[in-house]
């Protein structure tokens, strides 16, 4: 690590009014601006004052907005593709469509959770022809990859002649990014929500009313039982 970035930097023009680290005081007030302004619009200079500190000190946690957008997108997607392969091993133990339904949940619970509902920006021109875009596609396809290994086991004959595994994967995927539509309304992404979003998930696979209120039984008990992602932190309004 960078010996200079490690520094503490200059004292704050205003005082902390939060508990949370500098880092994620940056990430929180960039997420805000980026998603009212624009990342393009936005300058390090207007996220600085968000926070209360200079702009040089900035420096000493991110290299420059690009960094920020980067981890900021990470986070609308990298804490469900970190619980892939766990989630994957539930076959061994679990229904297929209970692996589904876990991956539902997680990311219904991910994109909930994004500080400022960040998982928007990743639909904006000028966040997509960025090179912080990059990263963020590539964490994304593993993530529909996953989706589509698993519709696969769980689709029945009528609906696995539709798309291709990937494909079928991105389908689900969009069900699930409804949460950022509806967090863009005002609305509340509560459990029943977050288990109707999952539940058509299944039922686009063809799967049947019975076996999806199993699933839904067995993967909330699941859920609640995994670890944090390290990508995970607590959400901004």
């Amino acid at each position: 690590m960078n010996a200079q970035r490690a520094h503490p930097g200059r004292p704050r023009l205003v005082p902390p009014t939060t508990t949370a680290s500098p880092h994620d005081q940056v990430l929180h007030a960039a997420a805000e601006l980026f998603v009212t302004k624009g990342f393009a619009a936005t300058s390090t200079r207007e996220i600085a004052e968000r926070v209360g500190i200079r702009q040089a000190s900035l420096y000493y946690h991110f290299t420059g907005k690009d960094e920020i957008l980067a981890e900021l997108l990470q986070r609308s997607v990298r804490p469900a593709v970190d619980k892939v392969e766990e989630i994957e091993k539930l076959a061994a133990t679990e229904t297929d469509e209970t692996a589904l339904y876990a991956l539902a949940l997680v990311d219904v619970h991910t994109l909930a959770e994004a500080p400022h509902n960040v998982g928007m920006l990743a639909t904006l021109p000028d966040v997509t022809s960025s090179g912080a875009y990059d990263a963020f596609r590539s964490t994304r396809v593993e993530l529909a990859e996953a989706y589509g290994r698993l519709a696969a086991r769980v689709a029945t004959p009528g609906t696995s002649e539709t798309p291709e595994p990937r494909h079928l994967g991105e389908m689900l995927m969009h069900l699930v990014e409804v949460v950022t539509s509806l967090r863009g309304i005002g609305a509340t992404i509560d459990p029943a929500t977050a288990d109707a979003i999952a539940a058509t998930c299944l039922r686009a696979c063809g799967v049947s009313g019975g076996r999806i209120s199993a699933a839904a039984a067995s993967a909330a008990a699941l859920v609640r039982r995994m670890p944090a992602s390290a990508y995970s932190r607590t959400a901004s309004p």
